[in-house]
């Protein structure tokens, strides 16, 4: 028997109206113009396994590369939050211990209040996790908090299984590549420096993101994830 390769994709359903509405409404948003006091932004998530070094790895030189024994321990887990506002450039990275309803609540807060401060509205895209709710501001602030914060949102769902509409996993994947795969990072601390220096060395180019889909495109190139209306 021939082994075959197993490619792991994230496939849409298959004539679903949910996943076409909440497709459609991503990409109209993302081709909307910049908008100074409403600004969209993407966000997203993954966790890190900390790994601590058994022994000190031996400095690189002009014959061989950093070398680093195969064995270490394990330190525990961190989370990173990805934030992107793809019309601006812009990037943000976030390290927490944990990835609860208060951690995602905590860092938005901090957005909102920080370089948001003075937008009536965000447009946040995201994925229907239901850490990502209203209801964890209330958990995490007291009440007037919460609703000033609550009623500045306007969130904007991907489907399930149609991450790829997340501008901020791609940029998460970025970050994992340049940053984070094949290091090993024994505590928070360390890895919210690196994360941090990535995210500071990207704003400086204002590396833009160029979105190419359109609703029109999808209707054409995504024909199987329409629902047939018999006319």
């Amino acid at each position: 028997m021939t082994n075959r390769k197993i490619e792991y994709w994230v496939i849409p359903p298959q004539a679903d109206g949910e996943f076409v509405a909440q497709m459609e409404e991503v990409l109209e948003t993302y081709g909307k113009p910049p908008n100074p006091t409403c600004p969209v932004l993407c966000m997203d998530e993954q966790p890190v396994q900390l790994l601590k070094e058994t022994r000190t790895p031996i400095a690189a030189t002009a014959q061989h590369g950093k070398r680093v024994d195969y064995e270490y321990e394990r330190a525990g887990t961190a989370n990173i939050f990805m934030f992107a506002e793809p019309l601006a450039g812009w990037r943000d990275v976030a390290v927490r211990e944990s990835k609860t309803r208060l951690d995602w609540a905590t860092e938005m807060a901090r957005l909102l209040e920080g370089r948001y401060a003075r937008c009536p509205k965000v447009i946040l895209v995201c994925d229907n996790s239901n850490t990502h709710t209203k209801g964890a501001f209330y958990e995490t602030f007291v009440p007037s908090r919460a609703r000033q914060l609550v009623r500045r949102i306007q969130f904007c769902h991907t489907p399930k299984h149609g991450s790829w509409l997340n501008i901020a996993e791609n940029e998460l994947s970025s970050l994992t590549r340049q940053c984070v795969a094949g290091r090993r990072f024994g505590n928070i601390a360390t890895l919210r420096k690196e994360t941090a220096a990535w995210s500071s060395d990207i704003n400086s180019t204002q590396r833009g993101v160029d979105w190419q889909m359109k609703i029109s495109d999808a209707r054409c190139k995504l024909k199987s994830v329409y629902p047939k209306i018999k006319l």
